[in-house]
């Protein structure tokens, strides 16, 4: 991913304003370390930190049109680029960047053309002509984008909050899904797919159409000129994605010019369930495997870092946000620049535990589209600042726009959690990959239960996290915490520690009302709280305090699922105590 800056309409083209935004844009050069870029026409500017992916050698950034009256800097990754580019024959092309279809889009097409590209993207365009301009965001806010406004009726975009917070008098989130248009003077959603509705919706559940979509998302993600790479849990939604890009990897341009030998990367306490996990996915499947270890030390020796990059106090982002912040050092020092990742999968299946508690279908699926919709201030916003941090690229299949579309056009019914078919969470998503003649996992794999990312490391990173803001901050502290902070009000002490860290690096207000907040269990809805009455006092985020599955160290399951009937696993639960104390 790289990182973008634009100042438009600022009223001062000076040389003196022109120092300033690149000295704001090289706050964003973790994110670009390979090129900087900058184009200035009049009193607007647009700069750019590149991280090389695709054409490293010519494709930097801004970019323009032929005649370079439009200009464009994007962070993103496009991969229908080669056939757009056939749709616009007519035009000629400086690079072989997959960004580098946009400005001529925006020629043929005007502001229409966003749904055009299929990918993850957050780019400004200005139009010299009119001296308009528009700036989007990809449809679910896999690249992160904040917009701000100044006192002499500038506006501001960047691809993180640190590029405007100290010259802004007000920033936001930039929506995913929409478009600023300067012609318009605010934002339209160019993202309307059928489930955005929230409507229940009533397609048969196939499993080999789930199966092909979620492929298709995999390999078209395999769009690189530069080596790359696995991050390999050894869940389900990292092993998948593991074992459909080994199955495809090879005959394809990145095989050719890396090898068809795929590269994966682990971490977590010594111990911990996800490397022993992760170790044995990666030897089922033949992958070159990396796996780091950290300590608790480490970890907390790194939140300061942590919390600027990722721009947020949320207590369950920043917890999970930290191991990911260390291995994408670790990955970056190895030489690979991009790794392919399993987030959005639970958003999309109602993979967290606490879905087990769905009163109905209804509920099931209107919680999924609301979690989906805030995916931008969670993971989201994880998996792409903590690997930017480093100038690591994360892809997500998951997200494909495609593939959300057949998820979510499921009806609900299937992917609800049903003890008494044997149904576990995810369901839907394990059957549509239980291949008997040629199985891409081991079944024990195909039906390991759901960890929280940050538990997954190592049961003891999450007390030791604790502990540590207990030695920090008093109870004298908590008790004004509500005066200190009446916005969000920290309820633990470890939240209180984050906020105090966030406060110092963003002070301003815009900043504090950038993170959510309320009654929540594992990021969820307020309504979702209502499921189950002891949830409401519950202080701890996480999904293991809430449902009390997580409070002993993981056993793997010793009885491997029966898959007869075309139910999955037959009496998986009456097998599993750990599911039982869940849903029981």
């Amino acid at each position: 991913m790289c990182g973008i800056l634009a100042v438009l309409g600022c009223s001062d083209d000076s040389q003196a304003k022109r120092v300033r935004v690149l000295e704001l844009s090289r706050r964003l050069k973790h994110r670009g370390p390979d090129w900087s870029g900058i184009y200035q026409f009049g009193d607007c500017f647009l700069a750019h930190q590149r991280l090389a992916i695709i054409d490293p050698a010519s494709g930097d950034q801004p970019l323009y049109n032929e005649d370079k009256t439009i200009i464009v800097t994007v962070n993103g990754e496009i991969y229908n680029h080669e056939e757009l580019r056939k749709q616009l024959s007519n035009h000629k092309f400086r690079t072989g960047s997959d960004c580098d279809v946009i400005a001529h889009l925006y020629e043929e097409h005007g502001e229409d053309f966003i749904d055009m590209l299929d990918g993850v993207f957050s780019f400004v365009l200005l139009d010299t002509r009119d001296n308009s301009f528009i700036a989007a965001r990809d449809a679910i806010g896999v690249t992160p984008l904040y917009i701000g406004w100044g006192l002499d009726g500038s506006v501001w975009i960047s691809s993180e909050m640190k590029g405007l917070n100290d010259d802004c008098e007000h920033f936001e989130l930039f929506p995913p899904g929409h478009l600023y248009s300067s012609k318009e003077g605010g934002f339209k959603r160019w993202y309307n797919p059928p489930w955005y509705s929230e409507s229940i919706p009533s397609v048969p559940y196939d499993p080999l159409a789930l199966r092909k979509a979620f492929e298709k998302a995999v390999i078209k993600r395999l769009m690189t000129d530069v080596p790359f790479g696995v991050l390999l849990s050894g869940g389900l939604d990292s092993s998948l994605v593991a074992a459909v890009t080994a199955r495809h990897l090879a005959g394809t341009k990145a095989a050719k010019q890396w090898g068809n030998k795929l590269h994966s990367f682990c971490v977590g306490l010594e111990g911990s369930p996800d490397l022993k996990a992760a170790k044995e996915v990666a030897d089922y499947l033949g992958t070159v495997h990396h796996e780091f270890h950290f300590t608790v030390q480490d970890g907390i020796d790194a939140i300061e870092d942590v919390i600027y990059h990722i721009e947020t106090y949320d207590v369950t982002t920043i917890r999970a946000s930290t191991p990911m912040f260390l291995i994408s050092r670790k990955i970056k020092a190895l030489g690979v620049k991009m790794v392919i990742s399993g987030e959005g999968s639970d958003e999309i299946f109602g993979g967290y535990l606490y879905f087990h508690k769905a009163p109905n279908k209804e509920e099931f699926h209107r919680e999924t589209c609301h979690k989906i919709k805030a995916l931008h201030q969670y993971d989201c916003l994880r998996a792409n600042k903590a690997t930017s941090a480093w100038g690591l690229e994360a892809r997500v299949p998951f997200l494909d726009k495609e593939f959300i579309n057949v998820a979510m056009s499921i009806d609900p019914e299937a992917k609800m959690i049903q003890r008494d078919l044997g149904r576990i969470e995810k369901w839907v998503l394990r059957k549509a990959f239980n291949d008997e003649e040629n199985p891409y996992l081991p079944k024990h794999i195909l039906y390991r239960q759901k960890e929280q990312f940050s538990d997954g490391v190592g049961y003891s990173w999450i007390d030791g996290l604790k502990a540590h803001a207990a030695e920090h901050v008093t109870d004298k502290m908590m008790l004004n915490a509500k005066k200190i902070y009446p916005h969000n009000t920290p309820t633990t002490k470890e939240a209180y520690n984050y906020r105090m860290i966030f406060e110092r690096f963003f002070p301003q207000n815009s900043a504090r009302l950038s993170v959510p907040g309320g009654p929540s269990v594992a990021c969820s809805t307020a309504k979702a709280v209502e499921w189950d009455s002891q949830w409401l006092n519950n202080l701890d985020p996480s999904g293991r305090a809430a449902l009390g599955v997580h409070d002993a160290a993981y056993e793997q399951q010793q009885v491997l699922p029966s898959l007869s009937a075309g139910h999955g696993p037959a009496d998986i639960t009456s097998k599993n105590p750990r599911m039982l104390e869940v849903t029981g």
